[in-house]
């Protein structure tokens, strides 16, 4: 190998401000004749250095892989970030990582790119040791424009920043629109469909997909959600989303935040599966109702605006 072009991040969501920077950076390389890395960690490294306020991940390992896989991407490394990498200084990181197992030639990465203990680096000292070590720095904006970002490609710097942390906000508030413009997908959560408390089908007539996710990932605003259920034949099902602690049962604040899909014109046995849910729109707020008949009667108005809202956007 004559040596590689690296990018490095958290890349959680690989929105489209990762998109353009990875497209850039496959530009530069194919230039300099050099092959892409992206480099990225088995789990946030807030996660380990400050758990107690660490981000809910808007993608889990397998999606995240899936995702820069598709932008075409030679390698990825993912680094395992414990304890140990966490206390790593900058200096050692770019010697062990970049420049004794990548050979790095060029390194493109965000302009509020940090790393090494203590967040003590950024990216004048990356250039600092660039020039050390013999590779190129790039800071980019993540702007997801695709008209090139970086101050190789001339950026005017006049588009809006794409940042994890804004498409985080916009899930927590339940605008998945929003969230799906700047993922350039709809946000997606993955788990197993388990067993719920069984009133889905023989009480409410609305038998649901109960999916576990795991704690580490950002869920909508609880509401109610068109979108889309996908088992793991990849076939995507049309579905009216839970995502609420359901208060017409359960009166507590303290309930858990369940995700449960009623697949539109389904009718089979989803449990252990897989499953993808995908939400398009949000369609109202979670409600309590004072009777079960009385959210039996919403629950076919929800059906129905989600199939509107769905066979709108086909």
């Amino acid at each position: 190998m004559s040596g590689t072009a690296v990018t490095i991040g958290a890349y959680d969501g690989v929105h489209l401000g990762h998109r353009a920077l990875l497209r850039e950076l496959s530009t530069l390389a194919a230039v300099e004749g050099l092959s892409t890395v992206v480099v990225t960690f088995d789990r946030h490294p807030a996660g380990v250095v400050r758990p107690e306020s660490a981000p809910r991940q808007l993608t889990d390992l397998e999606q995240k892989l899936e995702l820069l896989e598709d932008c075409g991407i030679d390698r990825i490394l993912v680094i395992e970030f414990d304890r140990d990498r966490a206390d790593e200084s900058a200096e050692d990181f770019v010697k062990d990582v970049l420049v004794d197992t990548l050979g790095a030639r060029l390194v493109v990465v965000g302009e509020d790119f940090h790393f090494g203990h203590g967040r003590k680096g950024n990216v004048a000292l990356l250039t600092e040791l660039g020039r050390e070590y013999g590779f190129t720095v790039i800071g980019a904006h993540l702007t997801g424009d695709g008209t090139g970002s970086s101050g190789a490609s001339g950026s005017s710097g006049a588009s809006a920043v794409v940042s994890s942390t804004r498409i985080r906000t916009l899930v927590a508030a339940g605008d998945v629109v929003g969230a799906a413009r700047l993922l350039g997908r709809p946000h997606e959560v993955r788990g197993t469909v388990v067993h719920g408390d069984g009133r889905g089908g023989p009480e409410l007539g609305f038998p649901t997909a109960n999916m576990m996710i795991d704690d580490n990932i950002a869920l909508p605003a609880v509401g109610i959600y068109a979108g889309f259920f996908t088992r793991a034949d990849g076939s995507a099902h049309p579905a009216a989303i839970s995502v609420g602690r359901r208060p017409t049962f359960y009166r507590s604040e303290s309930a858990s935040v369940l995700v449960e899909a009623y697949l539109l014109h389904f009718d089979g046995d989803l449990y252990g599966e897989l499953g993808r849910v995908s939400f398009v729109r949000r369609l109202r707020d979670e409600q309590q109702f004072d009777s079960v008949d009385a959210l039996i009667a919403q629950m076919h108005r929800d059906v129905a605006a989600a199939e509107q809202v769905l066979s709108a956007d086909r």
